[in-house]
């Protein structure tokens, strides 16, 4: 895909949300069923059930998916497809790209160990490796477009509202 096959494509889109904002709100939703016998949650992937258990620094066999691989998965797929799409929007030739996304986890506040110890990522690295012919500005402006655009990344910079509630069924 070229950039005026990617123009052409949103172009619509874009004027629709211009035209009437309320239809650029989606909510995503992601739904899971915990397991009754073993410490294990099975995540409808939208693809697949994927089974989420505890990592094995807490525990876990190393059989099931860790969350916070997954969070981390989340973000590196959203950082590529928000690069390749902002590269083919600015005309940037890659050659080839690989995203890597690194995590700082003290597993002794999720273990209860040092109530001190945050719980959660201490530290999330995020870094392109481009091969290309393109000139700096343009990686730069690549650079900064990526991180503006990607879900994931400003969701994860930023913050968001979260509300969590528990209910008998």
């Amino acid at each position: 895909m070229d950039a005026l096959e990617l123009r052409a494509l949103q172009a619509p889109i874009k004027d629709r949300y211009k035209a009437d904002p309320a239809t650029a709100l989606i909510t995503l939703k992601a739904k899971g069923a915990i397991d009754a016998d073993g410490i294990s949650c099975k995540v409808e992937t939208g693809k697949a059930l994927a089974t989420a258990g505890l990592h094995p620094a807490t525990g876990g066999s190393g059989l099931e998916l860790c969350s916070g691989d997954m969070l981390l998965e989340a973000l590196v797929a959203c950082a590529g497809v928000t690069l390749k799409s902002v590269a083919t929007a600015i005309e940037v030739p890659l050659s080839r790209g690989d995203v890597v996304a690194e995590g700082d986890l003290d597993f002794r506040g999720t273990l209860g160990v040092d109530k001190e110890a945050p719980v959660g990522f201490r530290e999330i690295r995020l870094r392109f490796e481009v091969e290309t012919d393109a000139a700096q500005d343009k990686l730069d402006l690549l650079l900064k477009l990526t991180e503006r655009y990607c879900v994931v990344y400003q969701t994860i910079k930023n913050g968001p509202k979260v509300s969590v509630s528990l209910h008998r069924v």
